[in-house]
């Protein structure tokens, strides 16, 4: 009998264990600047992202090339809950806002000719149909997320080509 009532609030306490919400994206506002070099995410065209950590804080950024820089360099000590980019597919190039998704189940175009606030940029779709479409349009090479290389994502003014010089 013990056990049962043991087990039974056992049972209960760990009901009564909330589980942390899912992350969900935040909106920028025309005040909200970079984190890595203050510009303002309402100025400039092409696809924005965010990171939020496990302590509360979320980095925006003004371009998907900065927030794969922070994802993936090694020396990345702050736990990442989430990171969101634009869906390029529903939103509007040059005002981007809201259609945020996952960037790690993104899909991703390099080398297109459409520019982003730092130049050549990775431009986020949801779906792969939607980023082939794209391409036929504007040009680049279709990547997913774990296909990104540090080296790719090398804040020099613009996504460098597979790591190679031209």
């Amino acid at each position: 009998m013990k056990w049962t009532i043991m087990l039974g609030a056992l049972f209960l306490l760990s009901a009564c264990e909330q589980k942390p919400a899912p992350a969900v994206a935040q909106e920028f506002t025309k005040t909200t600047v970079c984190t890595l070099d203050g510009m303002s995410l309402a100025d400039y065209p092409g696809p924005k992202g965010q990171i939020q950590y496990a302590d509360g804080k979320t980095d925006f950024f003004c371009d998907t090339v900065e927030v794969l820089s922070m994802l993936l360099q090694p020396e990345q000590k702050r736990k990442v809950l989430a990171a969101f980019v634009n869906d390029m597919g529903k939103a509007d190039w040059n005002a981007p806002r809201g259609n945020w998704i996952d960037a790690r189940t993104a899909w991703f175009v390099k080398d297109s000719r459409k520019r982003g606030a730092m130049g050549a940029t990775f431009v986020s779709f949801a779906d792969e149909a939607a980023a082939k479409t794209f391409v036929a349009q504007q040009g680049g090479t279709i990547l997913q997320f774990a296909s990104i290389k540090p080296d790719m994502v090398v804040m020099d003014g613009g996504a460098l080509h597979g790591g190679s010089s031209h």
